[in-house]
């Protein structure tokens, strides 16, 4: 079976190398559970263009990626939810966590990206 080829702009590669270096302090936590196929045995890439988005976690052997909602998100409900949609239509599936929720329950967070994952495994 091929890959499926999900485009993305070249152009956002080194936007998406700043943010990688500059990652939020809930991206870091989140980071250190996913990289490195520690979760699950899945290999997760972070701060990945798709499109013409970067996106904050995305594994390609599950069609998943992960959000984290910082404040820059209160009022850009519609921005992100085209934004999603656009996503979607490439077959990929998108979890969102809030920033506050990823410092504060980093556990929980995990149990429910492991049933989100399982569900997908299906």
């Amino acid at each position: 079976m091929s890959k499926k080829i999900i485009p993305y702009n070249p152009k956002l590669v080194p936007l998406a190398r700043k943010l990688r270096n500059n990652s939020t302090f809930s991206e870091v936590l989140l980071w250190m559970k996913l990289r490195n196929k520690q979760f699950l045995g899945y290999d997760f890439d972070r701060q990945k263009p798709i499109d013409n988005h970067i996106v904050d976690f995305f594994c390609r052997e599950l069609m998943l990626v992960i959000e984290v909602d910082g404040s820059s998100h209160d009022f850009k409900y519609e921005e992100d939810l085209s934004r999603q949609q656009r996503i979607e239509r490439f077959g990929i599936t998108v979890i969102r966590f809030e920033d506050i929720r990823v410092k504060n329950d980093l556990n929980g967070v995990l149990r429910e990206l492991q049933w989100q994952i399982s569900e997908l495994e299906k």
